[in-house]
């Protein structure tokens, strides 16, 4: 199944990495947390990739373009003008590296690459979030509903510890980050039909998907929630680059490769 990714944002609220490079080029244990997108879905025999470019297009497509070189062992002859590959780790991946545009809504960079999803059942998500959900476990639910659109909802964390405390002031004990606010939100790693076309209207490059497609795909009842219950992590901050860098070192929850 051919998986749609969200690459073309501006990633400002991580400036400092997002300055040199497009977000999901930041490296996260020397890859991109694009590559372990792509690992994440790979995992499930998912290995056709549609992304979505806007913000230094040219990094993305030079990275994959130079993948197979970068990732070979090779001796070369100048004299001859020729390459010798001994070893190579490149991936099984067919990856489409669509220009979407440069200030273009997420709703229009969706509605741009439709073509090149084939009328078919495909799968979306953002190039900046990594989880350990279970896929087929989605697609299965998804197939159940027999509705438009599934999307993987993950409970909000906390960003500041919490005070427990009795109703005179008397504070009990601190929780640091609670894990589960009792809050769903948009995980991402979406199922999608075809027929999501009709919701992309043809202003959608002015429109954020999360809004009016997502909206209306709520009010005609053909939007399904899969709950995840497991680890999802958002490369939103500096912060977040830090401890995803962290998890790497010690045990990464989303490696299933």
């Amino acid at each position: 199944m051919k998986v749609v990714i969200f690459a073309g944002g501006r990633g400002t609220r991580i400036s400092e990495e997002s300055s040199l490079r497009p977000k999901p080029m930041i490296e996260i244990g020397g890859k991109p947390i694009l590559w372990h997108i792509m690992k994440i879905y790979a995992a499930f025999g998912h290995t056709e990739f549609i992304v979505c470019l806007g913000y230094k297009a040219h990094m993305i497509k030079e990275y994959f373009a130079n993948y197979f070189l970068h990732t070979a062992d090779i001796t070369v002859d100048l004299a001859n003008n020729s390459l010798e590959v001994h070893r190579n780790s490149a991936e099984p991946f067919k990856i489409s590296l669509i220009d979407t545009g440069l200030d273009t809504m997420t709703a229009g960079r969706l509605k741009r690459v439709l073509p090149y999803t084939g009328n078919e059942t495909f799968m979306l998500t953002y190039g900046d979030g990594v989880c350990d959900v279970d896929l087929d476990e989605v697609l299965k639910f998804h197939r159940s509903t027999g509705k438009i659109c599934t999307m993987t909802a993950i409970q909000a964390t906390s960003r500041f510890g919490v005070i427990k405390m009795e109703d005179n002031g008397t504070i009990d004990s601190f929780e640091e980050k609670p894990e589960d606010s009792g809050t769903w939100i948009n995980g991402g790693f979406f199922v999608i039909e075809p027929g999501i076309a009709e919701y992309l209207h043809d202003d959608a490059d002015d429109i954020m998907w999360e809004r009016q497609p997502m909206n209306d795909l709520a009010h005609d009842k053909q939007i399904a929630a899969y709950k995840h219950h497991g680890f999802w992590k958002c490369m939103d901050t500096l912060r977040d680059k830090e401890e995803l860098e962290q998890m790497w070192e010690t045990g990464p929850l989303w490696k299933k490769w």
